[in-house]
């Protein structure tokens, strides 16, 4: 099974797929002649509340849509997904993130504003937004079959099993083991028993109380990581500078890449590994994103996908930098054969040996139960969209068996899984936004003239 999943996800992980993420995005960045980065400003405003307007259609504010976007991209992509990257790729892995992190905000910015621009309403009348309603408001009825595409394939990639996975190694690596308690199928039922009851609280609550919790977490868990990293960074400041470089440097030499090749050089395959891992991280072109932003109060669809876009520059040009910086400083990439958060963990625990490893389990708990609340949500609305809203709750059965599923399973057949499914919903996300992005170029002109007339 888990060799089968493997190449399932090698498979999918194949050029076509580079090219669509990676090429579609920089046609999008020329197209909107970098939009996105000529207006971080307004982004922020708006992102500020400056022009909220409580009438307008939606469920939730700009902040609670990007902070329930955020709480599913925040989490184990940044801690576990870069420490995979590593030690695979070692340093040159991460410029690739990077990479995609920058072509991947101007894809944010299209899809969301697209989620915003062609809402459709599910069987219940509510109003919904996502690449499943863009593809048929936008492209019309004729395209259905692509968003069920997107919706059958969202069903499984919003199963949390990575990062209840790595919870649970977390927390075996952490508190268990060190504290001479015994490992095994009892321990690890037990952990997804305690995370089944957090969970089922506030998936069962809805997206008011999905979106209500994230927006008071993630700032602070984000802020927490944030001053946990710059201790360590400070504590090796002389060696900084160095790894810093070495990102740059090894990204185009490859020296340090441990993987199979890719179109016959490690160069290649180091190339894909970043944009694999950066994927899996801001899941900018993957398609779930839209489906916070699409719920979003406004009637601004250009606000919207400005908004979107600061997620992967929080998530992966700062939060992942953070966490490969702490592993390279302090040398635990080439000391251990620890992988995943495990490697994160011995990053933290060689600096600060007594309290830290204790202090980033606060962190990746705070992170994986965060992620657990928006992936129901994305879950449940690809079921309603396929079956109607009146049956979408039999979603959250489903997941919440998964978790028990992912807390007794090897790491890599679950990365592999969600890796390769991630990929399969990018597909029609990503071509139903190439088609459709002239229009989201057409509502900008429009918006930014109306902006400058205020």
């Amino acid at each position: 099974m888990e060799q089968i999943i493997k190449t399932f996800s090698d498979y999918a992980w194949g050029l076509p797929l580079v090219i669509l993420l990676i090429g579609g995005g920089c046609y999008l960045l020329i197209l909107s002649k970098f939009l996105p980065f000529r207006y971080l400003g307004h982004a922020i405003q708006v992102l500020r509340g400056k022009y909220d307007d409580p009438n307008d259609p939606g469920q939730i504010s700009h902040f609670k849509a990007l902070t329930t976007a955020l709480s599913s991209t925040i989490g184990m992509g940044n801690i576990a997904g870069v420490a995979v990257a590593i030690s695979v790729g070692g340093p040159g892995a991460m410029f690739w993130m990077w990479v995609s992190a920058i072509v991947g905000m101007s894809t944010k910015f299209f899809t969301c504003s697209l989620a915003v621009m062609y809402r459709g309403k599910d069987s219940a009348g509510e109003i919904q937004g996502g690449p499943m309603y863009f593809i048929i408001e936008g492209l019309g009825k004729s395209w259905k079959p692509l968003a069920i595409m997107f919706s059958l394939f969202g069903m499984i990639g919003a199963l949390p099993v990575v990062n209840v996975n790595q919870l649970t190694q977390a927390f075996n690596d952490i508190v268990l083991t060190p504290n001479g308690v015994e490992v095994g199928l009892k321990s690890n039922l037990i952990l997804a028993f305690v995370l089944v009851s957090l969970t089922s609280v506030i998936i069962l609550g809805g997206l008011n109380r999905i979106s209500h919790a994230a927006s008071k977490m993630v700032p602070s868990m984000v802020l927490l990581y944030f001053v946990l990293v710059l201790y360590i960074l400070i504590s090796n400041y002389s060696v900084v500078p160095k790894y810093f470089i070495l990102m740059f440097t090894d990204a185009f030499s490859a020296n340090y890449y441990e993987g199979n090749a890719f179109m016959g050089g490690v160069l290649g395959a180091l190339i894909l590994l970043g944009i694999r891992r950066g994927a899996f991280s801001n899941e900018a072109g993957i398609g779930t994103a839209p489906m916070a932003h699409g719920a979003a109060k406004t009637d601004e669809p250009v606000r919207e996908g400005l908004v979107a876009m600061l997620g992967p520059a929080i998530d992966t040009l700062i939060v992942c930098t953070l966490t490969a910086l702490a592993i390279l400083v302090t040398g635990v990439w080439e000391t251990t054969s620890d992988n995943g958060v495990s490697l994160t963990a011995s990053a933290f625990n060689h600096t600060m040996p007594v309290y830290g490893k204790y202090m980033l389990m606060i962190c990746v708990f705070i992170f994986s139960i965060s992620s657990l609340f928006s992936y129901a949500y994305y879950g449940a609305k690809c079921l309603s969209f396929i079956v109607g809203a009146d049956k979408k709750h039999y979603y959250n059965y489903i997941y919440i068996l998964s978790i028990i599923l992912a807390a007794t399973t090897p790491f890599s057949v679950m990365l592999n899984l969600i890796d390769g499914v991630f990929a399969l919903m990018a597909i029609p996300t990503m071509v139903a936004t190439l088609i459709l992005a002239p229009k989201v170029v057409k509502e900008s002109k429009s918006y930014f003239k109306r902006l400058k007339e205020f």
